[in-house]
């Protein structure tokens, strides 16, 4: 089995309280009984794309366990590339890839910069195709990315989602190795279908973002209450996909302590 863990939307602000909630969820990763194999971060790092606020996120990021992590529509390219991950500063798309056993993750920037909403670039689009032509051509692929590319009936969401869905299902459909699609943005753990598979929607470290059905904009739209949630996917040897959504409670969870 390969374990892979999807946290979302951390907001680091250089405040304590979503540094903390983030910290927790990491400590919470790195104590299960089965670790997992890899922690994907799928975008808002930061709430403003500081450096400062980049250089909270890399010492909370920075645990014993692989972590990857992609741009939001909160995020700045060049502080991105610059403070968390090191590398000389640039505002071309933060795209990587990355095998883990035999599976193939391949994460997209699907920000656009001063924009809220996203977009995958040509550059991007050039890119997955290369990553697709070299994975392995029997194995399990996962795709991540911010912005999800369908409706989530989301009042908010669903204004600034992902633009041009069509190409990218276009590009979905056509692989069956791809097993699932991995985004955050949402604030709320969701699941639908997209493309034919399975559209995983991580929920947020730092808030819960509630739905046309229970809000009354624009009054009460984040709840700050819950405790931050972490999505765990599992592929098994049959290359079959199951999730699990954990709801991390602050004063600790199976034997892990709050930091």
């Amino acid at each position: 089995m390969i374990l892979v863990a999807q946290v979302s939307d951390t907001h680091f602000d250089l405040g304590a309280r979503n540094a903390e909630r983030a910290e927790q969820v990491m400590a919470f990763l790195s104590g299960l009984r089965r670790r997992p194999d890899a922690i994907l971060v799928t975008g808002d790092i930061t709430d403003g794309g500081k450096p400062d606020q980049y250089a909270q996120a890399r010492l909370a990021f920075d645990i014993d366990i692989p972590v990857y992590a992609i741009p939001g529509n909160h995020d700045d390219r060049s502080a991105f590339r610059g403070t968390l991950l090191g590398e000389p500063a640039s505002t071309a798309p933060i795209n990587h890839a990355h095998r883990i056993g035999d599976l193939t993750v391949a994460l997209l920037d699907s920000s656009i910069p001063g924009e809220p909403s996203g977009r995958l670039a040509d550059e991007t689009y050039t890119w997955l195709h290369d990553v697709l032509a070299t994975a392995p051509a029997d194995k399990p692929v996962l795709l991540a990315l911010h912005h999800p590319p369908a409706y989530l009936f989301s009042p908010i969401v669903d204004e600034i989602s992902l633009q041009e869905p069509e190409k990218f299902a276009e590009l979905v459909a056509g692989d069956k190795r791809i097993v699932a699609v991995l985004t955050g943005h949402a604030h709320s753990a969701a699941t639908t279908t997209f493309a034919g598979r399975p559209l995983l929607v991580a929920p947020s470290t730092a808030s819960v973002l509630g739905g046309i059905w229970e809000l009354d904009l624009p009054d009460h739209v984040m709840d700050y209450a819950p405790d931050p949630a972490v999505a765990l996917h599992m592929i098994d040897e049959k290359h079959s996909l199951t999730t699990h959504f954990r709801s991390i409670p602050m004063g600790g969870w199976l034997g892990v302590a709050p930091n």
